[in-house]
């Protein structure tokens, strides 16, 4: 396995350093950028045209809420997998990350080989996760329901009810994604259909439910 590049995308500097190191200290021959914001991650990856393999992705970070950042990353680049590395370790919230679409669940507790078997796994194209969880079975089968609705969303509906999730007026998120408020209009309405709910508010709810314990992940 040799030139492969990755993403360490992580809001705590030390962390990324640490994971960076341990990384760097294998036999894996990696090229890795960091990135402490979802913005960061999505500039790095249009930087790098499709020449990235993996993305490392912690579940809380600005731009990130639970799995928003993980649907948002997988429905926009579908041929690049995404490992979530969290410090929450409940197994439902591992399973979920990966019926959503994750590539394997790294705890960030794991011993320094572990996390190098993990990556090395993923980037020969296995689902990775800790001895012991299987892939399956994440919860209840309504919040499953809800997460299948979530994946159906576009990459721009993602981002849309993320910045619903943080409070933001249509106005507000037209200027941020450089759009117009009939389009942000437009884009609830799809949101509000796929998720089967009738506001805003019963969105940004089912979206939380979607993440479960998932935003109480520990950095």
């Amino acid at each position: 396995m040799t030139g492969h590049k990755i993403i360490i995308a992580d809001d705590h500097p030390l962390f990324r350093d640490a994971l960076k190191q341990a990384l760097e200290g294998a036999d894996l021959q990696l090229e890795i950028d960091e990135a402490g914001a979802l913005d960061k991650v999505i500039s790095t990856l249009e930087a790098g045209e499709g020449t990235h393999d993996l993305i490392l992705l912690d579940l809380k970070m600005p731009g990130v809420q639970g799995f928003s950042g993980l649907v948002y990353l997988r429905a926009q680049y579908p041929a690049i997998p995404v490992v979530v590395v969290s410090g929450n370790e409940d197994t439902d919230v591992m399973r979920r990350a990966v019926a959503l679409g994750a590539s394997g669940f790294i705890p960030k507790s794991s011993h320094v080989q572990t996390m190098r078997d993990a990556v090395a796994a993923v980037l020969n194209g296995s689902v990775w996760m800790p001895p012991g969880v299987s892939a399956g079975g994440a919860g209840d089968a309504e919040t499953d329901k809800l997460a299948l609705r979530l994946a159906t969303l576009t990459p721009q509906q993602v981002r849309v009810l993320m910045m619903l999730r943080e409070g933001l007026l249509n106005k507000q998120i037209a200027y941020n994604l450089s759009v117009s408020e009939a389009t942000v209009k437009a884009h609830v309405s799809a949101i509000l259909q796929k998720l089967n709910v009738e506001s805003r508010t019963q969105a940004v709810i089912a979206a939380s439910r979607i993440d479960g314990d998932a935003v109480q992940s520990v950095n």
